[in-house]
């Protein structure tokens, strides 16, 4: 496979998961260069357009989870970012707000379960983890979210 190809196919949905975990644009453009830096150290070597994808996706959830472990790095809202998000590829409504005030080890499940399409199977092979697994966090996700909506009316 060309890595123009991949990149061009690939980008927004690398974008979309990174924004999840950094919250704002410069980290997430860094992060994203990055996973596709990996990508041409890791080469071409895959079996088909999913192995790519599952690889870009497992790639980019992991170096955000590793840049946001830095000391140096501090948590901060998205409502500080609110005119930077404004330009993003992002359109952050109520519920993708929530969504990103998620505890990290449900906000990559419900973000590739209800925006990208995987089913639980599919999640626990990018994680490494069982499908009852990925079903239970799902459940959990959705039990949180319906509080913050619930609490929000």
């Amino acid at each position: 496979m060309d890595f123009k190809v991949i990149y061009e196919t690939y980008v927004d949905m690398v974008y979309r998961i990174c924004f999840t975990y950094m919250k704002n644009v410069p980290d997430t453009e860094d992060a994203v260069q990055e996973v596709f830096v990996k990508l041409l150290r890791h080469g071409l070597l895959f079996d088909n357009q999913e192995h790519v994808k599952a690889w870009l996706i497992v790639t980019a959830s992991n170096h955000c989870k590793n840049m946001l472990k830095y000391w140096w790095r501090k948590r901060k809202n998205l409502e500080d970012y609110v005119e930077i998000i404004g330009d993003s590829q992002i359109v952050v409504d109520e519920t993708m707000e929530m969504i990103l005030n998620l505890p990290v080890k449900y906000k990559t499940v419900v973000y590739l379960y209800y925006y990208e399409g995987y089913n639980s199977t599919q999640i626990g092979e990018m994680l490494g983890k069982p499908p009852s697994t990925i079903r239970s966090d799902l459940r959990l996700a959705r039990n949180i979210l319906k509080k913050k909506m619930e609490e929000g009316l």
